[in-house]
């Protein structure tokens, strides 16, 4: 697990370690911030859970600004279920724009565009409604908490693509780099605030 943080106001070297050592750079208040979970969901994985990072207020904030600038000129910001929605959320409140929940199969009611997928450990499939929302010409920027094998956010870069969005780039907050999500969905653009 991370070790504990005390914050003053944000900005370079604000953020100091409990204990007195800085700790000024975003990697390392997102490596201190994940909880790593060892034999989930399934044995073999081990999960980086970013829950205590989106929990504190600073973590939450830093984050959110770093994205924003990446973000910056999309008219709409999808976050994939269900972490991508704390991200999505605060990022489209900075931002000024609307966010999009891209769900799990099963959540939302009919009528939805589904897309199917392989995650590193089973199969799944994301949905977005399919009325209600305009999605045609929109520039759309997707974010989530983690970037591993990439399968999650190809299937939501075809399912806004079908419905007829400009999915403009991808942005996570941490990548595992070892498993190739970012060759996966090349040609989109991925940036990650963290690559281990």
């Amino acid at each position: 697990m991370g070790r504990r943080l005390e914050y003053g106001p944000m900005g370079s070297g604000a953020v100091t370690a409990a204990g007195g050592g800085s700790v000024s750079d975003l990697a390392d208040i997102i490596a201190s911030l994940t909880r790593e979970v060892a034999d989930f969901p399934t044995a073999g994985v081990e999960f980086k859970d970013l829950t205590p990072l989106f929990a504190d207020r600073r973590g939450l904030a830093a984050v959110t600004d770093a994205l924003a600038g990446l973000a910056s000129g999309a008219d709409l910001i999808a976050g994939i279920d269900a972490r991508g929605f704390l991200i999505g959320g605060a990022l489209a409140t900075r931002l000024g724009t609307g966010v999009l929940a891209i769900r799990k199969g099963g959540k939302l009611p009919p009528p939805v565009r589904t897309e199917q997928y392989q995650l590193e450990y089973g199969a799944a499939c994301l949905e977005i409604p399919a009325e209600g929302i305009e999605l045609a010409g929109r520039s759309v920027v997707i974010v989530d908490d983690v970037l591993a094998t990439g399968g999650t956010v190809s299937a939501a870069h075809r399912l806004l693509e079908g419905a007829g969005a400009r999915v403009t780039t991808a942005a996570v907050v941490l990548e595992l780099v070892a498993l190739g999500g970012r060759e996966r969905l090349a040609p989109l653009p991925v940036h990650s605030l963290r690559r281990i």
